[in-house]
């Protein structure tokens, strides 16, 4: 598997998510099986490029390669400014953010709303292209199925944009209108596979290694993505590639593991943010992980209410031991179904 020149790992990917796919998360992904992971979206507003989040943002020390930051905006000019930015703070791939259905990205026209604007797409994925060309940087494309159910416009805009030197597309199996409702649909992923000759990666409702395999078939995708499921379980990468391998089931982690892997990311963590932020920005990766194990909503609401990272991260460890005492293999959590394929 390939972006461009760029050689990865394998074929399953962390995809972006704002305010979730920072640094010390990617690490962790990585560490645990994804070959790839994208970065939170980066604005392309320059007065925002020294803005603490930003900043953090554009943060890749120590990273594992390859380091693949996500831009987003609607100027052409503008974006292949903030690709040419980050490519000078260490990017190796930059992605165009044009599959965030949030309306706080969307009513500024960025996001997949440029999805409704198959010009301005165009003329952003050529400024971006440009920019990156001198330094042998490829450019991939993130988008949705569409705008809405009758507007579904992946396909022409896919082809638009691998003839202007898109190196890779991922397709969420989603309109905009649809957010995060409904099930994710396969039919378009297919489709804009068939029509190109650059990789495909299909994303949207993977949640389990059997939905992974079902995926690949449906959809002929040379990679697949997976956002949600990671939050809180980010050994799914490694377990989806175990299945792939033998087509069984991996054994469920210990719960020594996981407790090292969260102290782990927790430390990073704070590191990264500091101690006000990282504790706070903390808390939902616990509470991912805790999500559906025996005790975990009551030390959920104990855990929001600690002010310090020491404290914090002494909880987490002492919890998980008392869990280990009971259960030395994790727990399956309850979750919701991924829904079949469509």
């Amino acid at each position: 598997m390939r972006i461009g020149h760029i050689k990865l790992a394998n074929r399953l990917f962390a995809a972006p998510m704002a305010g979730v796919t920072d640094r010390p998360f990617r690490q962790l992904c990585k560490r645990l099986g994804a070959g790839y992971a994208v970065s939170e979206m980066v604005t392309s507003r320059k007065d925002l490029w020294t803005s603490l989040k930003t900043s953090r943002r554009a943060d890749h020390e120590g990273e594992i390669e390859p380091i693949a930051v996500q831009i987003a905006g609607t100027d052409a000019a503008m974006m292949g400014e903030a690709a040419a930015y980050n490519v000078d703070r260490g990017a190796q791939i930059i992605d165009i953010n044009m599959g965030c259905p949030a309306k706080k990205v969307c009513n500024k026209w960025a996001g997949s709303a440029l999805m409704k604007d198959e010009a301005l797409a165009l003329e952003i994925v050529e400024a971006v292209v440009a920019a990156c060309a001198p330094h042998n940087v490829p450019v991939t494309l993130k988008m949705r199925t569409g705008w809405c159910a009758s507007e579904k416009n992946a396909v022409r805009i896919a082809r638009a944009a691998e003839s202007a030197g898109i190196a890779m597309v991922a397709v969420h199996g989603r309109t905009r209108e649809q957010g995060y409702t409904g099930f994710a649909e396969y039919d378009t992923v297919a489709a804009v596979k068939r029509s190109l000759r650059i990789p495909v990666v299909a994303n949207g409702d993977i949640d389990s290694p059997q939905k992974a395999r079902a995926v690949f078939a449906a959809t002929g995708a040379d990679a697949i993505m997976i956002g949600r499921a990671a939050q809180g379980r980010p050994w799914i990468f490694r377990e989806i590639a175990h299945f792939l391998e033998t087509g069984e089931e991996a054994a469920p982690p210990r719960v020594a593991e996981v407790k090292a892997w969260l102290v782990e990311h927790l430390g990073d963590h704070y590191r990264l943010h500091g101690e006000y932020a990282g504790v706070r920005s903390a808390r939902k990766h616990i509470g991912w992980t805790l999500r559906g194990l025996p005790g975990g909503a009551d030390f959920r609401a104990e855990m929001n209410t600690i002010e310090s990272c020491e404290a914090q991260i002494k909880a987490v460890g002492d919890w998980f031991d008392a869990l280990a005492d009971s259960a030395p293999l994790m727990p399956a959590p309850t979750r919701a179904a991924g829904g079949a394929i469509h």
